[in-house]
């Protein structure tokens, strides 16, 4: 029975059901908020004879001088942490859905920098990691291309996924690019129609998933920032 679902699963289409179904639940579960416990009263000491003492006369002291003291040095307070839901989620935002792998995936039109066509092979760099396409080349800038596939489906990919990219999508204005098979349209989003995750101590790149449109909404900012210290550090765990 297991071989059976092993076997299942090993499909493109199972693995990318499989992957959709694992994002959906874990921006369903960190949404569910955890009831406080209910903590009982600790029980009333008991009354315990007291032993009288008998009092001693209390000594005169003199008082002390007053010294003037300098006011105590004022404390910054640290920063207040950064916001579960990014800026732009606040109100109705664009949103563009992109496929990779057969999966969904969407970003806010308002931090998306470009869309690229994939017209020249991507020059790879040695000793990079999988999820590293490589430099697309331009007359403004180089691009980093990165695997999409492999970097969100690390374990999952369907075989041949990367050669069925022919586009990449710039995050913000950002050095790096999410390779992709196709581009799909732009709507338009309201922030009750997203289940936004309450916690990102895994996949903090996942801001929620859009439930109408079975896609993950992606937080640019936050992903740029870890393909940058996965580049920085030479390695793969990008979660």
């Amino acid at each position: 029975m297991a071989d059976k679902k092993m076997a299942q699963l090993a499909t493109p289409d199972a693995a990318i059901a499989s992957y959709l179904d694992e994002l959906l639940h874990t921006a369903t579960s960190s949404a569910q908020v955890q009831e406080p416990e209910q903590v009982q009263p600790a029980p009333e000491p008991k009354n315990e004879a007291r032993t009288r003492v008998r009092e001693k006369p209390a000594e005169i002291v003199k008082p002390a001088e007053i010294v003037k003291s300098e006011p105590a040095p004022v404390i910054e307070k640290a920063p207040p942490e950064p916001p579960t839901r990014p800026d732009w989620s606040h109100g109705p935002f664009e949103c563009l859905i992109f496929t990779v792998a057969g999966l969904q995936l969407a970003v806010p039109l308002v931090l998306l920098g470009a869309i690229h066509r994939i017209e020249e092979e991507i020059r790879p760099i040695p000793g990079s990691p999988r999820w590293y396409m490589g430099i697309r080349p331009d007359r403004d800038h180089n691009l980093r291309v990165v695997d999409t596939a492999e970097w969100i489906m690390a374990g999952r990919v369907p075989a041949g996924a990367r050669d069925n990219y022919r586009f990449v999508i710039r995050l913000d204005d950002s050095d790096w690019g999410l390779a992709c098979d196709d581009v799909a349209q732009s709507f338009t989003l309201k922030p009750d129609e997203v289940r936004w995750r309450t916690a990102r101590s895994k996949r903090p790149w996942l801001a929620g998933t859009v439930i109408d449109h079975m896609c993950a909404l992606i937080d640019v900012r936050t992903m740029a920032h870890l393909l940058v210290r996965a580049e920085r550090e030479h390695h793969l765990d990008l979660s």
